[in-house]
């Protein structure tokens, strides 16, 4: 009886594991590749047929020539993706906010005077956040022409072409994906 108990157990075991740790995988990966191919293949970002990163995690560029992405909350290591959790009234979070925003200034004289996207100087919730306002991308714009030899309105029009807006023309705010607008802008150039 307990032979018979245990090859019962262990035949429904195997036929459970197979069909809920095997097949059913399995066949959710087959149904998302169909209906949402990129989606479910990590969002990725192609220039000439090449995969350069994920529409979906803000990469660090460096150097004068690129749009730069919201600042992070983990640093120099994006591996380490989360939040400050400092809150409004944190006193520690108002002088970092000062801070940036100075760092900024001494770089760009030109901002001393003026009211900054708020994107431009707050970290994202996960430090790893892939998109900018429209905002902070046209205050970036010519600097980025500046530095690549451009023409601000050609500048101008990979940011427009790049832009997304509302989703349902309702939810979220008009933005730019970073990723997308510095491969695109490296590729109309022929040149990263």
């Amino acid at each position: 009886m307990w032979r018979q108990t245990m090859g019962s157990a262990l035949r429904l075991t195997v036929l459970v594991w197979l069909l809920c740790g095997l097949g059913y995988p399995l066949l959710e990966v087959g149904i998302s590749d169909l209906a949402f191919p990129a989606a479910a293949n990590g969002s990725l970002v192609r220039v000439d047929h090449r995969i350069v990163g994920s529409r979906l995690i803000g990469e660090r560029f460096t150097g004068p020539m690129w749009f730069k992405g919201r600042p992070s909350a983990t640093g120099d290591n994006p591996m380490h993706s989360g939040a400050s959790n400092l809150g409004p009234l944190s006193r520690r979070l108002r002088d970092h906010l000062w801070a940036r925003r100075a760092q900024l200034v001494r770089r760009h004289p030109s901002l001393a005077a003026r009211r900054l996207p708020a994107d431009m100087i707050t970290t994202s919730g996960s430090g790893l956040d892939p998109d900018i306002s429209l905002a902070n991308a046209d205050l970036q714009a010519p600097w980025v022409a500046r530095a690549r030899g451009l023409p601000l309105a050609r500048v101008q029009a990979l940011i427009a072409h790049a832009a997304h807006g509302r989703w349902l023309g309702l939810f979220g705010e008009p933005r730019v994906n970073v990723q997308v607008l510095n491969w695109t802008l490296a590729a109309a150039l022929g040149r990263r």
